[in-house]
């Protein structure tokens, strides 16, 4: 059995709260790449020369450098809400945080959108299941832990909060990526464990759980049960996006607030109140930093801001829709609270994520997500509500 592994080379980063990632090699020799951490897809892709959209100043893959790069003339299409991304599917060696899949499928992008990731990531690495890759490949963490290389079939997150510190650059520390089991120093009690409930096994093979009930200001807002309350927990989308009636309802509890105007499917609230907000995916409720349900003004007034919880049917990477998830959760739910000298002072990474005051946890087997109150050194406020 290989040994526990906390990622002490994968420092996970941020951009402005919006994207989190990590670093993989690709090829042989290895060649560097920072990547965005996503629960919500399957597939790994980094951008490769030639390039015509690229940004010059990114590192990019050069296939022609590696001695180990492999193409079958297969070429794909990744559709996002916010652009494409088209190249060659090709088989390299993948390595992070020590870990190795000598022939892992991963697309060589030639073409992407420019706004299609933060800068400065070069790609993205898909961790979900494989029944959702648009390559029909195993994802990188699926054949690790297939392949008996994980001490535990895990991930776990823990993610830094930045949006309320005037003082922080684009780029901050990020939080920890536990790969292959959890980092005890990173949170308290028990991890709250529900069970997917639709096998990965199904056609859908996101992380999904249940969404059973919301909270606001402590009074429960009424939601649609069944399909519509499956919910994708995914690293890699910024906000929460809902079902348009349970969105209003959570949004009319909310004194003062209203459609915002300009932005179909967002709704506005006084920039003055603080947001108490909290869901439950049929264990602990779990709540969100008001920090995180103010995302910045409305452009057209001097008195409301824009709320993270908006109308999914408007736009997103994971539509809604018959065998879709209803809900996905974005960092906004995930994560703590800033506690910024942690990050200054110690460096010892893991992957591990978190959600408002919560450690976060994907199990392989039994397919589960779990919860778990962080500890007072990942920034807990000291109590779970």
């Amino acid at each position: 059995m290989p040994p526990f592994l906390t990622v002490n080379s994968l420092p996970v980063r941020q951009r402005r709260d919006s994207s989190y990632y990590g670093t993989v090699s690709i090829g042989t020799p290895p060649q560097t790449f920072r990547v965005i951490l996503d629960t919500g897809s399957s597939d790994l892709w980094v951008k490769a020369n030639p390039c015509r959209t690229c940004d010059p100043t990114l590192p990019l893959f050069d296939p022609s450098s590696s001695i180990s790069f492999k193409t079958m003339g297969r070429r794909a299409t990744f559709h996002y809400g916010s652009g494409e991304a088209a190249g060659q599917i090709a088989f390299d060696t993948v390595t992070m945080g020590g870990l190795t899949i000598d022939s892992q499928a991963f697309l060589s992008v030639g073409q992407a959108a420019q706004d299609l990731v933060d800068e400065p990531a070069s790609g993205v690495i898909g961790l979900a299941f494989d029944g959702v890759s648009k390559m029909g490949a195993m994802p990188f963490w699926q054949a690790l832990a297939s392949g008996g290389k994980l001490v535990a079939p895990e991930m776990s997150f823990w993610l830094s909060r930045f949006i309320d510190d005037p003082q922080a650059s684009d780029n901050e520390p990020g939080g920890v990526f536990t790969l292959g089991g959890t980092n005890s120093t990173l949170f308290q009690g028990e991890i709250d464990f529900v069970d997917m409930p639709i096998s990965p096994q199904q056609s859908n093979s996101l992380w999904l759980l249940s969404m059973t009930s919301v909270t606001v200001e402590g009074e429960l807002v009424p939601i649609t049960a069944g399909k519509y309350a499956l919910s994708a927990i995914d690293t890699g989308t910024t906000l929460i996006g809902g079902p348009r009636w349970d969105v209003r309802n959570i949004w009319n509890a909310v004194p003062g607030s209203q459609p915002a105007t300009g932005i179909p499917g967002f709704w506005a609230f006084p920039c003055t109140a603080r947001v108490s907000i909290s869901f439950s995916f049929g264990g602990e409720m779990w709540p969100i930093n008001p920090a995180d349900m103010n995302i910045g003004p409305l452009p057209s007034s001097s008195s409301l801001c824009i709320g993270a919880i908006h109308d999914l049917s408007m736009g997103g990477d994971i539509v809604s829709g018959d065998g879709e998830p209803g809900w996905v959760i974005g960092v906004a739910f995930l994560v703590p609270i800033r506690h910024r000298h942690f990050f200054l002072t110690n460096v010892f990474f893991a992957l591990g994520y978190q959600q408002k005051n919560v450690y976060s946890v994907f199990r392989m087997t039994p397919p589960s997500i779990g919860f778990a109150q962080l500890s007072v050194a990942a920034g807990s406020s000291g109590s779970s509500t």
